[in-house]
């Protein structure tokens, strides 16, 4: 998620407006509501409460900035792991809870599956190009998304490549497949989920201290953020949130998702369908890709998109982030992208969607609910994807990017 895309709330030049954008937050009201009642009739209640709980997930990741692409440049370019430190706080609560759920393979007597995926030479390329199109687009998965919603139009352009690539890489998903590949790997499986999550716990930990120690070696502290122009219930309902209760809120609700979904929180399986739809609408023989040959794939082609559940909770993240945007009264799109700007969204876009597919998932999929699921896997996308994170960094300037660097007197 980038700064560029959207401004953070907690930075000192970004002060929240005093007033909500009413006509914004009363049509993402209605949209949320009236949604939620459209889907419980003509699908069924869980798909209505998955729409309200991506809604709850859009909020989240607006109040709160809640980055992965901004978290990793600004660690990359300048040092400072605020942001790695929430993501470890928020892998380590979600494991806390994921592990012994996955184990006993219920939750509340629904039966749930983690994201567990095999690790080979497509995991690791798709990985790390989505890592490159995170810094060139502007944003991750869910940062798309929730930038989207909160008036970010450069981010549609991400967005519209980010689903082109997501249908071209599922048509060439089959050949990458094919290289050679470790088999699927849950930790819960192989070490038995308390020793797994004491291993993976401590990680979590070892990443946490080494930012601590290279942040403060680079700036002799840690940086503090800004402090919010709001307290109270006020910041609660109109942000801006600290991120690490960003944080706790999204391993919270990946849970609950495991619950009503049956598996944890997803984001670009419904870009793959979303693009595929449209390449059979204008005449691609898509029913012929691998991709889509098993039957429940199959039916998710063929069906409404709305019976797509991945399909449903993205719908709610825009939603739930554009009425968040009005309610802090920033919802405020402007339409003029510079071309270079633009080129790098195409391009970044292209990146993200093919990498996903190539990778079993993005940084929600693979990275969150992947390491949260105790895969192998997780761990090698989060890898692969630095890596390409760090090369995008440096690709930034050359299309008028920013890399975000902070200058301390006294220090």
């Amino acid at each position: 998620m980038s700064s560029s895309a959207v401004a953070s709330p907690l930075s000192a030049g970004n002060r929240a407006s005093l007033t909500i954008n009413t006509p914004a937050s009363l049509a993402a009201a209605a949209g949320i509501i009236g949604g939620a009642a459209l889907l419980g009739a003509a699908i069924n209640p869980k798909q209505a409460a998955l729409y309200v709980l991506g809604a709850a997930l859009g909020l989240v990741l607006y109040h709160a900035a809640f980055g992965f692409t901004s978290a990793w440049r600004v660690f990359i370019a300048d040092r400072r792991g605020e942001g790695l430190r929430a993501q470890m706080v928020m892998l380590a609560i979600a494991s806390i809870l994921f592990f012994p759920v996955l184990a006993s393979g219920t939750l509340f007597g629904q039966p749930v599956a983690g994201n567990v995926s095999p690790a080979g030479i497509g995991v690791v390329f798709g990985a790390f190009i989505f890592g490159i199109g995170m810094q060139m687009g502007g944003g991750c998965a869910s940062g798309t998304l929730y930038t989207v919603g909160g008036g970010s139009t450069r981010m549609l352009i991400t967005l519209a490549g980010f689903i082109a690539g997501s249908a071209i890489g599922a048509a060439h998903l089959h050949w990458w497949t094919a290289l050679p590949s470790l088999p699927k790997i849950s930790i819960i499986e192989l070490w038995g989920p308390w020793t797994a999550l004491a291993v993976q716990l401590a990680v979590f930990a070892l990443i946490a201290a080494v930012t601590v120690a290279l942040e403060k070696r680079r700036h002799g502290q840690l940086i503090q953020p800004a402090p919010s122009p709001r307290q109270g219930l006020a910041r609660f309902t109109r942000g801006p949130w600290p991120l690490v209760a960003g944080a706790v809120a999204l391993a919270l609700l990946n849970f609950v998702t495991l619950y009503l979904a049956g598996r944890p929180w997803g984001v670009t399986s419904a870009f793959a369908l979303w693009g595929s739809k449209i390449a059979a609408a204008i005449g691609f023989d898509v029913a012929s890709w691998p991709y889509w040959s098993s039957p429940a794939s199959r039916a998710a082609l063929e069906g409404s998109i709305f019976n797509d559940i991945t399909t449903v909770m993205n719908f709610g993240i825009i939603l739930g982030a554009l009425f968040a945007a009005s309610l802090a009264g920033r919802f405020a799109p402007t339409w003029k992208v510079p071309l270079r700007s633009a080129v790098a969204a195409i391009v970044g876009g292209l990146l993200l969607g093919y990498g996903a597919r190539l990778a079993y998932g993005c940084n929600i999929g693979a990275y969150f609910s992947g390491i949260a699921s105790g895969s192998f896997h997780g761990w090698v996308w989060l890898v692969a994807a630095f890596a390409g994170n760090v090369f995008g960094t440096r690709l930034r300037p050359l299309f008028g990017l920013e890399v975000e660097r902070v200058k301390l007197t006294g220090c």
